[in-house]
């Protein structure tokens, strides 16, 4: 199955990332999100295709010693919670 995804835009509130750590941060989620798809799929209401206009992802936690890989693995796990089987 192939599995297009395309996020407009990513909305962190009281995260707040120096400007060269932003490039980390993308390739965390997407390594991250495509790791988890490929693993698990997407749910079945999104299997046969569908446009969300948004997507409401879980929480998650911040911890000390974090960076913007671990921040992306666990943004990425969030939305995955939203549209994973």
């Amino acid at each position: 199955m192939n599995v297009k995804l395309h996020i407009e835009r990513l909305i962190l509130e009281g995260i707040t990332l120096a400007p060269h750590e932003h490039r980390h941060l993308q390739a965390s989620v997407e390594a991250e999100l495509g790791r988890l798809l490929s693993a698990g799929g997407v749910s079945q209401e999104l299997a046969g295709g569908i446009a969300l206009p948004s997507l409401r992802a879980g929480d998650i936690q911040l911890g000390a010693g974090g960076g913007p890989v671990p921040l992306g693995r666990q943004i990425a796990q969030a939305v995955y919670g939203g549209i994973g089987k």
